[in-house]
């Protein structure tokens, strides 16, 4: 079936101008009837006694040498306390940042590591939420696609990206370094955010071994649909996965998404990963990701367990 406009820029493609009614911003968001049974996770509303994290926005940020030409807004979520913890801190990185970061988004992530951090059931952890950028160039916007560009390559661009232009902004405003064990360090994204989180993991395990990846865009974008066939065919890497995809999930030109992740838990299976495969009844949306937000760091962050489908 062909796509329609929301398709392409929930994908971040390049997509012809058309003239589209303006939406109603009065109108409250009615979620898609295959989403409407999840909500974000008891953990994304702490108790009082749960000493909350700062927030910090980094507005417009255009410094990028590997990504020239482009700014992006980068938030740093600092653990309450953090001053009082002598090891270094664990790391989550979230692709599409403010949509997880927002605190009254499906996910609401900082407030749910805040509960987890509290509960004691993960180490204390920054969260480092980067949107993909914008080109500064308007008449280059529409040429290219800056966030598929970015996020569904399947190459290292994007995890050298975080390595040498991100983290080391991260670690000057923390003033302190991040853990280095790849077992403290997340990845985590939407769509062709999920299957960037991936790639980076893949392309360096040393860097990042903990995955989190919701309908992620393992289909024919920019090649992603070899990852089941290069998993299976190549030495298994040292990386925890947790994904998840919905019975109503995408299904264009592109691929079935679906399917696709389906695909990629039989391959995970056949060459003997950690991972966690959630399959539910949902869209192409972050709302049974946000659901299951908090057991998928618990999952993660916790000791090796089996697989499951």
């Amino acid at each position: 079936m062909p796509m329609d406009t929301a398709t392409y820029e929930a994908l971040g493609l390049h997509l012809p101008p058309t003239k589209t009614p303006k939406s109603d911003p009065k109108a409250s968001y009615v979620p898609p009837e295959g989403d409407k049974q999840y909500n974000p996770c008891a953990d994304a509303s702490p108790g009082e006694d749960v000493p909350v994290g700062l927030v910090t926005q980094v507005k417009d940020w255009s410094e990028s040498i590997i990504f020239p030409a482009t700014y992006r807004d980068i938030y740093i979520y600092t653990p309450a306390n953090l001053d009082q913890v002598s090891e270094a801190p664990s790391l989550a990185f979230f692709n599409d940042g403010a949509g997880y970061v927002d605190a009254k988004g499906p996910v609401r992530a900082a407030k749910v590591i805040d509960s987890l951090i509290h509960a004691g059931e993960i180490p204390p952890t920054v969260g480092v939420f980067v949107n993909p950028g914008q080109p500064i160039d308007k008449d280059a916007a529409m040429l290219v696609g800056q966030r598929s560009f970015e996020y569904d390559s399947v190459t290292p661009t994007f995890i050298n990206f975080i390595n040498e232009e991100i983290l080391p902004l991260v670690e000057k405003h923390l003033g302190r370094a991040l853990s280095t064990d790849p077992a403290q360090r997340l990845i985590c994204g939407m769509s062709s955010g999920g299957i960037c989180a991936f790639t980076a993991a893949w392309h360096s395990p040393q860097s990042f071994g903990l995955v989190l990846s919701h309908c992620g865009s393992f289909t024919n974008i920019r090649g992603g649909n070899n990852f089941p066939y290069l998993v299976r065919n190549r030495e298994a890497k040292p990386i925890k996965v947790f994904f998840q995809s919905g019975k109503q999930d995408l299904n264009v030109s592109f691929g079935n998404w679906a399917i696709a992740n389906q695909d990629m838990a039989a391959a995970l299976e056949y060459s003997g990963y950690d991972y966690k495969f959630v399959f539910g009844e949902g869209t192409h949306s972050l709302r049974h990701g946000g659901a299951i937000f908090a057991d998928s760091l618990r999952w993660l962050f916790g000791k090796t367990g089996e697989s499951s489908s």
